[in-house]
């Protein structure tokens, strides 16, 4: 049985990143018919597919939401192999597998690839997000072969400790599994399986940052058996996660994304004596896990009037390319571009309602951080890549990381970036990769404090889900971030 020790992990080990919108057509013009014709299917279905017993035990226990059925169904499936003389019990097991698909991603590409992959493993090993949700997958798919582990099933045992996930889908869908996973650390349960991906969304960072690519192949069919050969046999590497917790006045945030659950209220007594800040005594607490990026602002304003055009006009968004057009249009009719920082009170610097506050690596004292006037759009980043494959951070120079007192930047090193972008055309020239954002610091945990003022409200994205925060004049929202404590492994695509 694999351990979490047994990780092909050294430190700092996800693949490096070249200029990303070359390396993605180059991605999708390889695999143009070409990548994957020398993956031989029966092959491939020898390595991933399980035994008939275990992949209806899996099926059946996700399906009823019950590892008993799950444990009948291995039963009943193991006395149909013995009276048709075809077990499949003593068959070695290599690296099984199992994919989540997300079928409304990649325009029109869901459901056939979701067929295309019932081809190449099997229908039980494929589940659809839309009728599946990994959490059920993880507590009774995973609970059934535990069990049957537990009752001596060596076969089931081994399935459970080799078993590896891919994802097909964009950052959203790839964060929602990573998330259900990391319940496993909490319980105990491990290993935990590691996860590679195949990017059907619009920007596909995470699938970037671990070598799976930008984009979805123009010769998927082929490119797919490929993507789950590399699966099996690619090393595991780690990723830092990040939790953030809002304290906001007594309320509620409308149209609650994802991305973020509602908790009782933390204790911030301690926070509001040590800032001088005006915290309500009556609040309402939202918690949220992000992997690649949180934003204010400007950024996450954009986001959020996409989100809500495509939810409206679904047939306007077909696909990344579509998508893109979208936000563009959308970032010119914001005022992005055209509206200078002094117009509107909701085109201004988030200096007029944010306070920063951050904790340096092995410090365990918070420091303020002076907001840029001119920054319109702060972005915390765990990853290299952000906005399809971008790198504001950039890749600094030695003698300017030691003037700042920086670190080179790596997605497992305990450390967010924190950067701001100003008016659209300063974000245009840092996406294109003319200059690098404004650096404003680097941190191991990070305090937002917001009050209104003239506004009534900030725009906040996490990963890519966007919500309207409601703000008040006089009392304060908060919005803590710190390193969840375990890792998240994943498939390493381009070793």
């Amino acid at each position: 049985m694999e351990a979490a020790g047994d990780d092909v992990h050294t430190p700092h080990s996800a693949p490096s990143t070249a200029s990303s919108a070359r390396v993605s057509i180059w991605e999708s013009v390889r695999a143009c018919g070409l990548w994957g014709k020398d993956v031989d299917k029966a092959e491939l279905r020898r390595r991933v597919v399980m035994p008939l017993y275990a992949r209806r035990a899996v099926a059946a226990a996700v399906k009823e939401k019950s590892e008993a059925a799950g444990v009948a169904a291995a039963a009943a499936a193991k006395e149909e192999e013995v009276v048709e003389g075809e077990g499949e019990e003593g068959l070695a097991v290599v690296t099984p597998m199992v994919v989540f698909v997300n079928s409304k991603s990649g325009g029109r590409h869901g459901p056939e690839l979701k067929l295309r992959l019932h081809e190449l493993i099997s229908k039980e090993q494929v589940f659809d997000l839309s009728d599946v949700k990994p959490s059920d997958f993880i507590c009774y798919g995973l609970g059934c072969l535990e069990r049957l582990a537990e009752r001596g099933d060596n076969c089931a045992k081994d399935i459970r400790g080799k078993l590896r996930i891919m994802v097909a889908g964009g950052d959203g869908t790839v964060g929602w599994v990573l998330g259900c996973l990391q319940d496993l650390n909490k319980l105990k349960r491990e290993p935990v399986p590691p996860t590679g991906i195949i990017p059907l969304g619009t920007g596909n960072d995470l699938a970037r940052s671990f070598g799976w690519g930008g984009s979805f192949p123009f010769g998927w069919r082929s490119a797919v058996k490929r993507y789950l050969s590399k699966a099996g046999t690619s090393p595991i590497v780690h990723l830092d996660s990040w939790q953030a917790v809002i304290t906001m006045p007594e309320g509620q945030i409308d149209e609650l994304p994802h991305a973020l659950k509602k908790v009782e209220p933390a204790d911030h007594l301690e926070f509001n004596k040590e800032n001088g800040s005006n915290l309500p005594e009556k609040a309402s607490s939202y918690k949220g896990v992000f992997y690649n990026y949180l934003s204010i602002g400007m950024d996450a304003q954009v986001a959020y009037g996409f989100h809500h055009l495509r939810n409206e006009k679904p047939y306007l968004a077909q696909g990344p390319v579509a998508n893109k057009m979208i936000y563009a249009g959308y970032s010119c009719t914001q005022g992005w571009f055209c509206t200078p920082c002094t117009a509107s009170p909701q085109l201004r610097g988030l200096r007029n309602i944010l306070r920063l506050y951050i904790k340096r690596a092995n410090c365990s004292e918070w420091e303020q951080i002076q907001m840029p006037s001119s920054v319109r759009s702060l972005v915390i980043l765990n990853l290299k890549n952000y906005s399809s494959g971008r790198h504001p951070w950039g890749d600094l120079k030695p003698d300017y990381l030691e003037k700042r007192g920086f670190v080179e930047a790596h997605p497992d090193d305990g450390l967010v970036e924190i950067f701001g972008l100003k008016e659209g055309w300063h974000a245009s020239f840092v996406l294109a990769e003319l200059i690098n954002a404004k650096h404003i610091a680097q941190a191991a945990a990070i305090k937002l404090e917001m009050r209104g003022g003239e506004w009534d409200r900030a725009y906040v994205q996490m990963d890519g889900e966007p919500w309207k925060q409601p703000l008040i004049q006089d009392q304060s929202t908060t919005v803590e971030i710190n390193k969840v404590p375990y890792h998240s492994r994943m498939i390493n695509g381009d070793p």
